[in-house]
């Protein structure tokens, strides 16, 4: 039974991405009103205990719809998208509406590769998560940025995007937020998963910053900081001094997230 099990869960399809609008509210801003829409990423089969969630207003859909035609042109030639209405766009009835038709919206592209893996679809998601939570890292305000680095680390997660540099961005803002904040065992964590990324690396922006971190908070923490100061002493040898490069709060502050 327990072979059959392992032959069975080897066997099984990747896991489908499910997006559910879970609550819409109404939102009024001095001159302006909007509905605003929480849509959570699901992977089907499985608990989330921190779900990965954005909230986005009918405008940021028509942007992504507008860019991704203009570009995809084909292949969305076959996807709908809820029109815009001169009126009765509060009721109840058309937000319920609008809901289940940005749900499948969403699905509808995810399920073509080309659109899924584009910088448009994928940017719709953590971008202003990431901008949110560079703005409050650079003004000291670690609580909150950390929980905007964790969503948007968990969005890139389920997007299956997690070796990109947006997502080496994400590690290093959840490192330095963690170590601001006195949780170094956490900083620590963060850095060794960059650094497994990096790997394969022999140089990249962020890899002197991560390794110096790393050198640091595995002596505050007590672990082994043998490999990481042998790669120092490797890109010592092989580059300017590391005397010269940022830290990876600078590297955090001087990235321009466009």
């Amino acid at each position: 039974l327990q072979e059959l099990w392992r032959k069975s869960r080897g066997s099984l399809a990747p896991q489908r991405l499910l997006f559910e609008v879970t609550s819409a509210s109404v939102v009024s801003e001095r001159s302006s009103k909007y509905v605003l829409y929480t849509i959570y990423l699901i992977r089907s089969g499985r608990f989330d205990k921190a779900p990965a969630a954005i909230a986005r207003r009918y405008s940021d859909f028509e942007r992504l719809n507008r860019r991704l035609r203009c570009r995809f042109g084909c292949d969305m030639a076959g996807i709908a998208f809820p029109r815009k209405r001169l009126r009765r766009n509060f009721t109840a009835e058309t937000i319920a509406k609008r809901s289940r038709a940005f749900e499948q919206f969403l699905s509808h592209l995810h399920s073509i590769a080309e659109i899924r893996r584009s910088p448009e679809f994928l940017e719709f998601f953590f971008l202003q998560d990431l901008r949110a939570a560079q703005r409050l890292t650079c003004t000291g305000m670690y609580r909150e940025a950390l929980a905007a680095w964790a969503n948007a680390y968990r969005l890139q997660d389920r997007l299956g995007v997690c070796g990109s540099g947006r997502f080496l961005l994400t590690l290093a803002g959840l490192a330095v937020c963690h170590q601001e904040l006195d949780e170094l065992g956490e900083a620590h964590s963060c850095c060794e998963q960059a650094l497994q990324l990096l790997e394969a690396q022999g140089s990249h922006p962020l890899l002197g910053p991560f390794l110096q971190a790393h050198v640091h908070l595995a002596w505050k923490v007590g672990k082994d900081k043998r490999r990481s100061e042998a790669r120092l002493q490797d890109l010592r040898e092989a580059g300017p001094p590391l005397q010269q490069q940022p830290t990876l709060k600078e590297c955090l502050i001087k990235e321009p997230l466009e």
